[in-house]
């Protein structure tokens, strides 16, 4: 299971990351402007006696044109250029890296069925080699149901009689959740699994193991 290089993969999970934090830190600064601009205009232009009428000086109107053009253009400037990277990070997670693992996942009330290239079939925990991207192709056999990893700041519908798609770049080992982001019946919050993230020499081991007991089986059922 050969890793593919790390700067020829756009891995969603970063690039939600920085928008998010751009988003923030963006809303931040708006915020603090606002507040700033608001408290020194009610401190400087406040009432100080009780027959006192405000007025103010009229405006040119180059002066009233700035005072709505300036603005707009700074906030659209803003608007567009959050719009663009949402645009880019959107199409960050439609565009699945050629070198990936496909595996198929089947949702059912309440569990998650993976199906694996070689035939493997696991429920509930799928195992994955670290450094290599994973491609789900996911159906459903009764209901609307949701995948979500939350590490991997992934999630996609999986429905009946539709095949839907995700991706994650998992780059580190260890143990994800994994859980049904959509209310799917009563054992909705029973509806849980983990993503299992092994060096690739592991995931090679385990991977042929499980294959050899999957081909034997089926030599040992009469007419397999």
């Amino acid at each position: 299971m050969p890793s593919v290089a790390t700067a020829a993969i756009n891995d969603p999970a970063a690039g939600w990351d920085r928008l998010w934090r751009d988003y923030l830190l963006d809303v931040g600064v708006i915020f603090a402007v606002f507040a700033l601009v608001g408290l020194v205009f009610m401190l400087r232009y406040r009432r100080r006696s009780t027959d006192e009428e405000g007025d103010g000086p009229p405006l040119s109107k180059m002066a009233a044109v700035g005072w709505v053009v300036i603005p707009v253009f700074v906030f659209m400037a803003d608007d567009l250029f959050l719009a663009a990277r949402s645009w880019q990070l959107w199409n960050w997670y439609r565009e699945v890296p050629a070198d990936r693992l496909e595996i198929k996942l089947e949702s059912a009330m309440w569990r998650w069925d993976f199906t694996y290239p070689n035939g493997v079939q696991v429920t509930n925990e799928l195992r994955v080699p670290a450094g290599r991207p994973v491609m789900l192709r996911m159906t459903a056999i009764d209901v609307v149901h949701s995948f979500y990893l939350p590490d991997f700041r992934v999630k996609e519908d999986s429905m009946p009689g539709r095949v839907t798609y995700l991706w994650f770049y998992p780059q580190k080992t260890g143990e994800y959740i994994a859980t049904c982001a959509e209310y799917c019946g009563m054992m909705h919050s029973k509806m849980f699994g983990k993503v299992v993230v092994v060096p690739p020499a592991e995931f090679a081991a385990w991977y042929d193991a499980e294959a050899k007991k999957v081909a034997d089986a089926k030599s040992a059922t009469p007419g397999g």
